[in-house]
């Protein structure tokens, strides 16, 4: 179903309804991913090693950590900038896959060879992520700034209440506060390493899904048919580990340059820093954190990878099924 197929030409589903599918797998996968991306927004962020060796850390695992957040800022702290994500997801999601379909339906109807299906959905994966990120680039940087920013918190409550800052109280206010202090040019923060990072990991994640169904069917060809939900969650999750482990350190850079001019808020987590751009970015993370900054979070963003990837793709194909069923009954 992902993918124009110009065989089914028939019992393809509209446009609108692809984008619609695109949205509803959009917002139901981030709902419930949302507490991995928190954790992997602190993890990247941190200067310090993720390491109990180092007295300076804050974080240092995942279930610390999720101790940790717990017990200062409670469970509603897994859902910070929630809003803005779930725009970011429903928008993401339907220009990512109505691009995609556009694009894949195009190349088909040129009659262009199909041997080089994995280099097409690398191709079209990309372009249609870039087109998506551009589209949705300022909710993302919305939702990094309300994932990274402290809790204020009553002094006997917390010994670093005094420094746990909560700057934005509302998705309006922080548009508000955002534009007056930083411009307009603010809510591209981190726009140079997001397309640089998300051509390659878009493009992995459709070329890989659509090899690890064949190789799945190759492998179980009866099960393939019976199994499609179960197929389509785990080469989804699959193509979304790949994706990550190949690209990684450009989204840790991402997420650095969004908090560029925002250092006041991160005075609770441990040091901060100011990036000049990309270049500098990587220059610094490399001279003072070692090879092994530039993966940093890996272990959560690994697990948000697999279930964000292996979701979105398995609630697409069940709602473009579902619109497809519908049309079969309704004729």
């Amino acid at each position: 179903m992902v993918a124009y197929d110009l065989k089914a030409s028939g019992k393809n589903i509209s446009s609108f309804e692809v984008a619609v599918a695109g949205s509803a797998s959009g917002l139901v996968t981030r709902a419930l991913i949302s507490p991995l991306d928190v954790i992997k927004i602190r993890f990247q962020l941190q200067i310090e090693s993720l390491s109990r060796s180092d007295p300076n850390a804050k974080y240092h695992g995942i279930l610390q950590a999720v101790k940790q957040i717990l017990k200062e800022e409670g469970p509603k702290a897994f859902w910070k900038g929630h809003m803005p994500a779930q725009l970011l997801s429903v928008g993401y999601g339907a220009v990512q896959f109505l691009s995609f379909e556009l694009q894949t339906e195009l190349v088909h109807r040129t009659n262009m060879p199909e041997a080089h299906e994995f280099s097409l959905h690398f191709l079209c994966g990309g372009l249609s992520a870039c087109a998506a990120t551009l589209t949705v680039h300022p909710m993302d940087v919305l939702r990094t700034r309300f994932a990274a920013q402290g809790l204020r918190l009553p002094p006997q409550t917390h010994p670093y209440a005094h420094v746990c800052v909560q700057v934005y109280k509302s998705l309006r206010a922080a548009v508000v506060s955002m534009y007056r202090t930083e411009g307009p040019l603010v809510f591209y923060k981190g726009l140079n390493p997001t397309l640089i990072a998300i051509f390659p990991y878009a493009g992995f994640q459709f070329s890989f899904y659509s090899l690890l169904k064949q190789t799945y069917e190759w492998v179980l060809p009866s099960e393939g048919k019976k199994n499609g939900n179960f197929k389509n969650l785990l080469c989804g999750s699959g193509a979304g580990a790949i994706s990550k482990v190949l690209t990684y350190p450009l989204d840790l850079f991402k997420k650095r340059l969004q908090v560029r001019g925002f250092e006041h808020a991160r005075s609770a987590f441990g040091q901060v820093r100011r990036y000049d751009g990309l270049l500098d970015c990587a220059r610094k993370v490399l001279q003072e954190e070692g090879a092994q900054g530039l993966y940093k979070g890996l272990t959560p963003s690994l697990l948000k990878a697999a279930f964000s990837t292996g979701l979105t793709f398995f609630w697409y194909e069940f709602f473009c099924n579902f619109f497809q069923h519908k049309k079969k009954v309704d004729s």
